[in-house]
């Protein structure tokens, strides 16, 4: 890619997390606000229909995306495919993310405790037991759910297609 075309990739819905907080206790954020995370390398069907239904929970979408540090640690050396400025700027491009705000750590529970959402959203990979942030959003009176996902795809999946196939 362009070193150009990276400093265009900007939206008004990309955020970092201290710009949220002030938004948020500005004028600027009303009704309930749901959260979801995760890395969203390459952007498929599972992951626009699981935001879809995420939004459908609440008023406002907040997506934690993981940076790409966060995703090396995770994933490994080999990921991200796609940088986290590009991630940001797809997912900013959809209709039911309002926010996405980056997070460099292995885990969103710094991020869940700034942004305080009232409904937490995980896919069905996800038992509710095991969302990372749940007694967060639980002791505040909210709402902790695990929805099933759209079976047969994965960014695992897709990878492993190009590869076995040795598409360029």
């Amino acid at each position: 890619m362009p070193e150009t075309l990276n400093t265009e990739l900007a939206s008004p819905k990309i955020l970092l997390a201290d710009e949220f907080e002030k938004v948020r206790s500005g004028a600027g954020i009303n009704g309930k606000i749901v959260f979801t995370n995760g890395c969203f390398d390459i952007l498929h069907a599972g992951h626009v229909d699981l935001l879809a239904r995420a939004k459908e929970q609440g008023d406002i979408l907040v997506l934690g995306l993981n940076s790409d540090k966060s995703v090396r640690s995770i994933k490994g050396e080999k990921r991200p495919v796609v940088s986290q400025k590009q991630r940001a700027f797809v997912l900013a491009g959809l209709a039911s993310i309002d926010y996405v705000i980056f997070f460099d750590e292995d885990t969103p529970l710094e991020l869940i405790s700034k942004v305080q959402p009232d409904v937490l959203v995980k896919g069905g990979d996800w038992t509710v037991d095991n969302i990372v942030g749940r007694d967060i959003v639980e002791e505040r009176g909210g709402v902790v759910l695990s929805l099933p996902l759209l079976p047969g795809y994965s960014t695992t999946s897709v990878i492993r297609f190009i590869r076995d196939n040795e598409i360029e």
